[in-house]
């Protein structure tokens, strides 16, 4: 049976050190990006939550951590995220590459917007 969390903290905790850092790091970028957000811990991965609504989850994996779902973006934005996709509502973000923090701001705040 796959491990149970119920906290983020336990979660990343769960993940080698220099991969907790890296989730660290994009807990810290999103949640700053979308000011007044909380988290919780949705099918056993983070989950960022704006009030009552969940707006993205991100899970450790052995070479990338993945943002869901992002939906497809519009013309400014896509672009920038369609070479991180995976499947159409998936975002890897690979850990042999930096944190693209202000990508992953713009998309944290447009999927904000979308559910304003």
């Amino acid at each position: 049976m796959a491990e149970r969390f119920d906290t983020v903290d336990e979660y990343i905790a769960s993940f080698p050190a220099e991969v907790q850092a890296i989730l660290e790091d994009v807990r810290a970028t999103i949640k700053a990006a979308v000011p007044g957000s909380g988290e919780t811990i949705r099918y056993q991965m983070p989950c960022v939550m704006l009030g009552d609504r969940y707006l993205v989850h991100y899970a450790g994996w052995s070479k990338h951590i993945g943002l869901y779902p992002v939906p497809v973006a519009g013309a400014d934005l896509e672009p920038a995220i369609a070479p991180l996709r995976s499947d159409k509502d998936t975002v890897k973000l690979m850990y042999d590459r930096p944190v693209p923090h202000d990508l992953l701001r713009r998309i944290a705040q447009f999927i904000a917007a979308q559910h304003a």
